[in-house]
């Protein structure tokens, strides 16, 4: 039976692991997983972890759901890929039917891609493609929010606004247009939320004023900035960015990799601002957590710029997965478990229960900033540690935490399976952590 100590040795050995810099653990170990069930992972000798962070944000109903498992172990029975180049199947015809009719009313169109960069990457080609294809080539701009972050592909970075990918692989990447971030964190004193938002949307309509004529879209994560440290800002921002692109006739691409699916409260972000943006992008959450998938949705009218007997105006992109059907019955089978388990409401009771047991949190001297939106959580933790992000994280294991802080901001995102006392116990050992740390 593989031991803790073997799985670690042949990891270190034989896997280069994501974003890590791997020396660091010749000090800091990696953490072996055995097996994992609703919100815990245990390790090979059955110490178990809370994961407060749905392992990378994915995990919307814990791990080993049986009505996923069974949904996949179904399919797997029937057909587990085929190529959608040429050739289609049931999965992946009725996700985008379901898609369809949860999306705002206009976006009609799917595109699967692997993974949420992948998604960013097809938006942007899509929307610079489709101005070429409308007659417009010199549209080949983008715009995106200081502190964003889209993904680390080529196309994707170019649109990421995090110092330390930009710094790595600047040489490699088209420079684009940031514009200020309505992140509420660093309004001014006495600006309401809603007020500094507005106030962010007029140095977008000033951006768009002198430089339209080449932007092809504006991409948004729709509420919350994950990689900003879970930024958070009014929805007003959303509603006044989709009048200025209108109006000045740019696409809105909305990723919704990390927020979408029930996480900021809703099903979808964007419903908060009432609006439908040109793209919508969808990943991490969509399969449950199982199996990597993404989509792009659109309009009629940018599908309809592609329809045209030229291979060259067809939109040139593909993935040898593309809605691959086992991902695609992992993803009919999460849309169902939130109609099942009417989960957006049992997330609004648990995310008020959480707020009220994390008073103690809200008022540590050491915490500032805390802030919450849907089923996420988050605050800055004041402390003399160079490395806080690392200590929070090696703290947490021995409390029974999966945390992991970016830079000095802690965050919960963790499965809606949750309970009430997983999620007093998630707030007490935390609150351990920092008094620890502080």
């Amino acid at each position: 039976m593989t031991s803790n100590i073997e799985l670690l040795t042949r990891s270190l050995s034989a896997v280069w692991h994501p974003c890590t810099q791997m020396k660091r653990h010749e000090t800091l170990p990696l953490v072996p997983i055995a097996r994992g069930k609703g919100v815990w992972l245990y390790d090979f000798e059955g110490k178990r972890y809370l994961d407060t962070v749905s392992s990378w944000w994915v995990n919307l109903f814990g791990h080993s759901e049986p009505r996923i498992n069974a949904a996949i172990t179904d399919q797997l029975g029937k057909l587990e890929h085929v190529m959608l180049a040429g050739f289609t199947h049931e999965p992946v015809v009725q996700l985008s039917e379901r898609l369809r009719e949860l999306a705002p009313a206009g976006l009609g169109h799917c595109f699967y891609g692997s993974d949420g960069a992948s998604a960013t990457e097809i938006a942007l080609k899509m929307s610079a493609h489709y101005w070429r294809n409308s007659g417009r080539p010199h549209k080949t701009e983008f715009i995106s929010l200081q502190n964003s972050y889209h993904g680390e592909t080529l196309g994707a970075l170019s649109v990421t606004d995090v110092a330390l990918f930009r710094d790595a692989y600047g040489t490699l990447i088209r420079q684009n247009a940031t514009v200020r971030s309505p992140d509420w964190r660093i309004a001014e004193e006495g600006e309401s939320p809603e007020s500094f938002a507005l106030r962010c949307a007029a140095d977008l309509d000033q951006h768009l004023q002198q430089h339209h004529a080449h932007v092809a879209a504006l991409i948004v994560e729709p509420l919350i900035q994950g990689a900003a440290g879970m930024a958070m800002y009014h929805p007003a921002y959303l509603k006044r960015a989709r009048e200025l692109c209108t109006r000045y006739n740019v696409h809105l691409i909305a990723d919704e990799i990390a927020v979408g699916m029930g996480r900021t409260g809703t099903l979808l972000a964007c419903e908060q601002a009432n609006i439908r943006p040109d793209f919508l992008l969808l990943s991490k959450g969509i399969t449950g957590g199982y199996l990597p998938l993404s989509v792009v949705m659109t309009t009629d009218d940018i599908y309809q710029a592609f329809y045209a007997d030229e291979t060259a105006r067809g939109f040139l992109h593909s993935h040898s997965y593309t809605g691959n059907p086992l991902a695609c019955r992992a993803a009919l089978a999460t849309l169902d478990i939130f109609v099942q388990d009417d989960v957006l409401t049992a997330n609004r009771a648990k995310a008020a229960f959480l707020n009220r047991i994390a008073q103690p949190l809200r008022d540590h001297l050491a915490v500032r900033n805390f802030r919450n939106t849907g089923m996420v959580w988050a605050f800055e933790v004041e402390s003399s540690h160079t490395d806080f992000a690392q200590r929070c994280f090696s703290l947490g294991l021995r409390h029974d935490l999966l945390l992991r802080p970016m830079g000095d901001t802690v965050y919960f995102m963790p499965p809606y399976v949750i309970t009430e006392e997983e999620m007093q116990l998630m707030v007490s050992r935390t609150l351990s952590v920092i008094n620890e740390l502080t």
